[in-house]
């Protein structure tokens, strides 16, 4: 394992280590302990995208890893592939530094940086895809459900890098992913495919939410409107009515569903204040794994 850019290039025991390295790594550093083995290690962490958790998450652990994360802002680094090819960049700072982490627009970008880098290249999120979120998602399901293998995670509203990426996580972990989005906004037919292509049966793609919540365990749901679609953003408001996770839709799922979202979360579109509050939201939860599983992955890749 050299680089983490899609969940689909790993292999199940490769997930699996990572997801216990995490649950190692976060009781430690709970007890107040640290584990400094990136001393001296430094990670560039390239940001075409404004970020929260992401930034955060990464800086945080490079941090409690006893290592630096240098974070380059939109304004430090252009439109990679603009201002400077990827390729050049890739080989600069594998001259300076250890590790590279990029949240860029385009997949490609992420696909030239490893195949130019002689250091770790980490996918923070990309147009394509999204594992560092789908893998934290992972680690805190089985946090609540005591396993991952079985359970039936529902997925409502629009096939994008993060249905992408859970679906591909399901398909290697053993859960089942139905996804249920509007005409024209469906998961493509190839990540369906391969996340099958991994545990026959694994994923499907349906257009009703009412249909996708029966028997699940865990209702996720995205922003309609993603970085980069602002232009789109009345008309996907219009073709995403029926499929708000709010309480209505709740009722049709097990009482003891969960709910999750990976935030940003825009209350009362995608998901009502009423349920992103409830008792059933682990939000919070997925939210705080980003950190415990990139520092896992960190490790991994680093040390």
């Amino acid at each position: 394992m050299r680089h983490f850019l899609c969940i689909n290039d790993c292999n199940v025991d490769e997930l699996n280590e990572l997801l216990i390295l995490s649950a190692d790594l976060k009781k430690l550093y709970k007890s107040g302990k640290r584990d400094l083995c990136l001393s001296g290690k430094v990670l560039a962490m390239l940001f075409e995208k404004t970020s929260l958790r992401t930034r955060i998450s990464f800086e945080v652990a490079m941090f409690d890893l006893g290592g630096y994360g240098m974070y380059l802002k939109p304004d430090d680094i252009g439109i990679i592939g603009q201002r400077e090819p990827a390729r050049d960049m890739a080989r600069v700072l594998s001259r300076y530094i250890d590790g590279i982490m990029a949240r860029t627009f385009s997949h490609e970008t992420i696909v030239e940086f490893t195949q130019y880098a002689t250091v770790p290249v980490i996918n923070a999120l990309s147009d394509w895809s999204h594992p560092c979120q789908a893998m934290a998602d992972m680690l805190t399901i089985r946090e609540h459900f005591g396993k991952l293998e079985g359970l039936k995670l529902a997925y409502i509203g629009d096939g994008n890098n993060v249905a992408r990426s859970l679906a591909f996580a399901c398909g290697k972990l053993g859960l089942k992913f139905v996804v249920a989005s509007p005409e024209g906004y469906e998961l493509d037919d190839t990540a369906i495919a391969a996340a099958n292509e991994s545990t026959p049966g694994t994923a499907e793609q349906i257009n009703d939410p009412a249909k996708a919540v029966v028997d699940a365990d865990v209702i996720y749901t995205d922003t309609w409107v993603s970085m980069g679609q602002e232009t789109e953003k009345q008309q996907r408001i219009r073709d995403f009515q029926g499929y708000q996770v709010n309480a209505d839709l709740l009722s049709k799922a097990p009482k003891h569903v969960k709910v999750m979202h990976c935030l940003p979360a825009y209350r009362e579109m995608e998901i009502t204040d009423e349920v992103a509050e409830s008792d059933c939201s682990i939000i919070f939860d997925q939210a705080e794994n980003r950190l415990h599983f990139q520092r896992a992955l960190l490790k991994k890749l680093l040390s």
